[in-house]
């Protein structure tokens, strides 16, 4: 059988393909090396609560065509990503904003934030940052850095912030208002019910092949299809002809627990460099009263919760790749396989990995659906936008 499409990766950016090239009468076969749909946005029902698999998803966008897409697939809460972070016993509200500041210094007005933050940016006098700690300090002061960004950054990176370069924060956003919610977007929440069923939906009536390694059949795959869409690692793909492009990896572990609540909030961050996680999650608050746990909803409460605490680890060959080390060394090398990817005439490169982005799930879905109109319908989708620049 001879399809058109052969989609490696059953991910959100292989689905959405694979879904647009099905609905145009296309023939698809879409393979994944895991045993499930869904690539890292899988979600799993335990206990009666959805468990992000391999790390908390939160959907945001302030784009209404991306935002109006995806809701095709599934109806979305209203969740508000307001993320904690836990220094030693003390807890502070994220992103930096006037609970943040009022928590660390005991004061009340914005002036007053303004005023410390400014002075110890002034104490540093740091001219030109010459790595990432020297930038953040000129950004935010050392109070801030050393408790809520120093330890978390050198865990998420796997480096001493004095050794990473100063361009991974361009920006931190300082609120100088009582607000916790995380993102800027217009467009905030969480499927009903998980992300899986998002993905499922996209790949109804089209072939999918689980615990298939593309690597391992490539040649006959390759004859199967007219055209191939790409969502694994592009260096991969050629065989890492120029050498590795970097990434990061994680590790989760996950426990069900029995209680009704154990953090009070679905993220809160562990700041500290010496507690070797960078995060717990607990599943059940991204749904709010619908798993239980809230005693004034009328839902009868789940005496049971679910946590994952999720750990940085480095990658190598054979461990499973989250996200790209976009420096400049890593850029360099990507923009040589960009060059081999360019020449393709029936490869066509997609997602995070295959794109080598640190992309959030609105901007994988932006690309998509820029594939789909470039690809799908031989024109260019009118998307000019840049959709690299991530906000988490």
């Amino acid at each position: 059988m001879k399809y058109d499409y052969l989609v490696v990766g059953a991910g959100l950016f292989g689905a959405i393909f694979a879904y647009e090239a099905n609905k145009a009468g296309k023939k698809v076969l879409v393979i994944d090396r895991r045993p499930h749909v869904g690539g890292n946005i899988y979600t799993e029902e335990v206990e009666g609560i959805q468990v992000h698999k391999y790390g908390a998803h939160i959907f945001h966008t302030s784009d209404k065509e991306v935002w109006d897409y995806i809701q095709q697939f599934a109806e979305f809460n209203r969740y508000t990503n307001c993320p904690v972070a836990r220094y030693k016993d003390e807890m502070y509200n994220l992103p930096f904003n006037m609970n943040t500041f009022s928590k660390m210094w005991g004061i009340k007005t914005p002036e007053e934030a303004k005023e410390i933050i400014d002075r110890q940016i002034k104490e540093a006098g740091i001219k030109e940052p010459a790595n990432l700690e020297e930038q953040a300090i000129s950004l935010v002061g050392r109070d801030i850095y050393e408790k809520l960004i120093k330890g978390y950054t050198e865990k998420q990176w796997g480096k001493r912030a004095s050794e990473l370069p100063s361009f991974i924060i361009r920006r931190l956003p300082v609120r100088f208002v009582y607000d916790n919610n995380y993102f800027n977007d217009q467009y905030q929440g969480i499927p009903i019910g998980g992300y899986t069923q998002i993905i499922e939906k996209m790949l109804e009536g089209v072939e999918v092949r689980l615990g298939v390694d593309f690597f391992e059949d490539r040649e006959i795959l390759e004859s199967e299809a007219d055209h191939i869409i790409f969502t694994g690692m592009i260096d991969a793909f050629y065989d890492y002809c120029y050498g590795e492009l970097e990434y990061r990896s994680l590790r989760f572990e996950t426990e069900t627990l029995d209680m009704e609540n154990y953090q009070g909030n679905a993220v809160v961050n562990y700041t500290e460099y010496e507690i070797p996680y960078t995060r717990i999650i607990e599943h059940k608050h991204f749904e709010y009263g619908c798993q239980g746990g809230y005693g004034n909803t009328g839902t009868p409460a789940i005496q049971k919760t679910v946590i994952t605490r999720e750990y940085p680890a480095a990658w190598e060959k054979g461990a499973q790749p989250y996200y790209p080390m976009n420096d400049e060394k890593n850029n360099a090398l990507y923009e040589r396989y960009g060059e081999l990817a360019e020449k393709e005439e029936h490869v066509i490169f997609g997602g995070r990995l295959g794109m080598y982005r640190y992309y959030d799930m609105h901007q994988v879905i932006a690309e998509a659906l820029k594939c789909v109109k470039e690809n799908l319908y031989g024109y260019d989708g009118a998307r000019t936008r840049d959709y690299s620049n991530s906000d988490s």
